[in-house]
């Protein structure tokens, strides 16, 4: 039996179920967790209310430091302001207020050392840093006034936004750098045409150099909204307690100003249960990494053998553990299901969020994971992508075999226009000149001029020297967004005063941020 029992024991699963049954059994028999009072969640932030030990499984199941603890920086930078905040209206003398900021100041020197000792009792990133803050080597006893009128709740929601702020910047500078390498090759590669589809199949002939700036076209969208979510991010929560307000009359708007924030939340309900922030972090990461799908999966349909338009360098790809032949597009193909990650990671927090009543619910931990993961993808999927368009190779030689004369079919009907033709009866010759080439097995450019205009008689003389040539057909494309060479090195101009602007705001911004931080 004693063997039996220590066998069971070295089983993770039945050391917790064990845990729980003793556990139990204490709170039938009327035990506490540790002798009476609040001794059995001694530690806790909230632990003066409860007598009896909380079940160890519980204890993991509630926890999140395990993931929130990368908010260390910005949680320990709120609670330096709100310290001061404290101050300012009488709650803490001024040797308390700097005892306290430069507690929280060595606190954050541990967690960027990597000596921080996390404690059992560490429910949070919250609990973890008030609790070095309060221990006799730091700023002991006063360290428990530093939560006077704040509440996790507004804490939580604030670091949030702080730290999405942060990561927000950093995502715009990985962003801004892609679209740099796009412009770049789509300068330098200009003069090679390729293919254009449409339902994948060979519809016009285009630049490759016009493919490049239609993507870096949707990564611009993505830059722009990006500034846009900031904006919403930018509101401050502190200062409203655990929902009703503030009892100590704080000035929240001198708070937000410290922190950096543009705007305070107008409503204490709302203020701790709104996360749509989150959603909407969560939205661009999807949207984000759904245009990165659309490109990889152009580059892997562009890399196989069939297509042979680009090479992968060796870098982004990978072998087979069978054939050894084989060169995967392994980045590629994991940039494209990476996406479904972060949508699966949207859906699942607007499942969490449609019924919770205000204001706030434990449910809401559960924003942080999705959060958190999605944008580390997204960051992770944008360097990839920059890695993969700045070490592939384009072969011009492979995209000028593909290009086919059936794409120059609209061409010819063009050419019809131009001499008074209405369109859609332009539109029906062109389409019967293909099927006269197909059903004499030949080449469009195999049509004479007296079969052309067996078709119409508008055919001008000239007509096969205009409409079967494929560079032609890309420089009358020469309107602003065209496939024209002028037309695309325009795009890449364009984009490129965009590029100088938006990198000197980001750059204003970081310099602002660092500023705020050193405070």
């Amino acid at each position: 039996m004693q063997k039996l029992m220590a066998q069971s024991f070295r089983h993770p699963a039945r050391r917790v179920a064990a845990a729980q049954t003793r556990t139990v059994a204490r709170a039938l028999s009327g035990g506490g967790g540790g002798g009476g009072g609040d001794q059995g969640e001694a530690g806790k932030l909230w632990g003066g209310r409860f007598s009896g030990a909380t079940d160890p499984l519980m204890e993991k199941y509630n926890q999140s430091l395990p993931f929130d603890k990368r908010m260390w920086a910005v949680d320990l930078r709120g609670s330096r302001a709100y310290a001061a905040a404290l101050a300012k209206v009488g709650i803490l003398t001024e040797g308390e207020r700097d005892a306290l900021r430069a507690g929280l100041r060595a606190v954050g020197e541990e967690w960027a050392a990597g000596t921080f000792a996390e404690q059992p009792n560490d429910e949070d990133i919250h609990t973890a840093n008030e609790r070095r803050l309060s221990e006799p080597d730091l700023a002991g006893a006063v360290g428990g006034k530093l939560h006077t009128g704040r509440s996790r709740n507004d804490q939580v929601a604030t670091d949030l936004r702080l730290w999405l702020r942060g990561e927000l910047a950093t995502l715009e500078g990985h962003l801004l750098a892609l679209m740099r390498v796009a412009c770049d090759r789509a300068e330098a590669e200009v003069d090679i045409l390729m293919p254009g589809y449409t339902h994948l199949q060979p519809a016009q002939p285009i630049r490759w150099s016009h493919w490049i700036m239609a993507h870096c076209t949707a990564w611009q969208r993505d830059a722009k909204r990006l500034g846009e979510l900031s904006a919403h991010v930018d509101v401050m929560p502190l200062g409203v307690g655990a929902l009703a307000g503030h009892p100590f009359g704080i000035d929240r708007r001198a708070l937000a100003a410290e922190l950096g924030f543009h705007d305070i939340c107008p409503n204490s309900l709302d203020a701790v249960s709104d996360r749509d922030f989150v959603l909407d972090a969560l939205y661009w990461s999807s949207r984000t990494m759904a245009h990165l799908s659309r490109w990889a999966e152009d580059l892997i349909i562009y890399s196989t053998a069939e297509f042979g338009f680009v090479q992968l360098s060796d870098a982004y790809s990978t072998g087979s553990s069978l054939m050894p032949q084989k060169k995967n597009p392994d980045a590629l193909e994991l940039l494209r299901g990476k996406a479904g990650r972060t949508v699966g990671g949207l859906v699942g927090l607007l499942t969490t969020m449609k019924g919770l009543p205000l204001a706030y619910n434990k449910d809401m931990q559960e924003d942080k994971e999705p959060l958190f993961d999605s944008l580390t993808t997204v960051s992770d999927s944008i360097c990839i992508a920059n890695g993969v368009l700045a070490t592939l190779t384009p072969h011009a030689d492979r995209m000028k075999q593909a290009l086919s004369l059936p794409m120059l079919a609209t061409d010819l009907c063009d050419h019809l226009v131009r001499r008074g033709t209405p369109f859609r009866e332009g539109h029906a010759v062109a389409g019967r000149a293909v099927q006269m080439a197909e059903d004499r097995g030949c080449e469009l450019d195999a049509l004479s001029l007296a079969d052309l205009r067996t078709l119409h008689p508008n055919f001008a003389d000239d007509v096969l020297d205009d409409a079967w040539d494929f560079e032609r057909s890309v420089e009358l494309r020469d309107t602003e967004g065209g496939t024209s060479r002028r037309a695309v090195l325009e795009q890449v101009t364009k984009m490129r005063a965009w590029l100088d602007g938006a990198e000197a705001a980001a750059a204003a911004r970081a310099a602002e941020e660092a500023r705020l931080d050193a405070l």
